[in-house]
């Protein structure tokens, strides 16, 4: 009996502890759309989107990435956010496959988030990763010619949105 007493409290911490865990996870990618998030997707302003790091170090990409506006989806396979974008997502690859470069940066876990940041650095999108590595269900539209965040998206699943900034940025490439 008196073992089961001791036992008690430590139980009770480790429960805690994996709730804690498991709402902080929950908290960083939810399904959950909010007054916050509905804002994130509607901002209209790019110059809000960029963060100030990413606006000093503007740089073309790689020279395989020139020419199409790159599409960049920062995903993990137990994001919901990312599971909710994934079908609009999936929609305009197919539509936009010839216009458009389709970049995804894996951060499901430390082994797919190292080859992310690689992958990143090979591309010329080393800054965009590391400001928004940790901000999964989160789409940057790039311009590739200046490596400037045309629009940024959390969590929308409007596939019109992105197609008016491709359509945007496609044209504005051409010139």
């Amino acid at each position: 009996m008196n073992q089961l007493r001791n036992i008690r409290p430590r139980l009770m911490k480790l429960t805690l502890a994996a709730t804690l865990g498991m709402t902080t996870i929950l908290a960083a990618c939810s399904d959950t759309d909010t007054v916050a998030n509905n804002a994130n997707q509607a901002q209209e302003n790019p110059a809000q989107t960029t963060s100030a790091k990413t606006a000093q170090n503007v740089q073309p990409l790689a020279q395989e990435l020139q020419g199409k506006p790159v599409v960049v989806d920062i995903f993990a396979t137990w994001c919901a956010g990312c599971r909710k974008i994934k079908p609009t997502l999936e929609a305009i690859k197919k539509d936009y496959a010839d216009t458009a470069n389709f970049v995804v940066l894996d951060v499901t876990d430390k082994g797919t988030t190292q080859a992310a940041e690689a992958k990143a650095k090979q591309l010329g999108l080393e800054d965009f990763f590391k400001t928004h590595k940790s901000k999964t269900a989160t789409v940057g539209i790039l311009d590739p010619g200046t490596g400037k965040v045309l629009k940024l998206f959390q969590k929308n699943p409007n596939q019109g949105d992105y197609v008016a900034v491709l359509d945007s940025a496609i044209k504005n490439i051409k010139k």
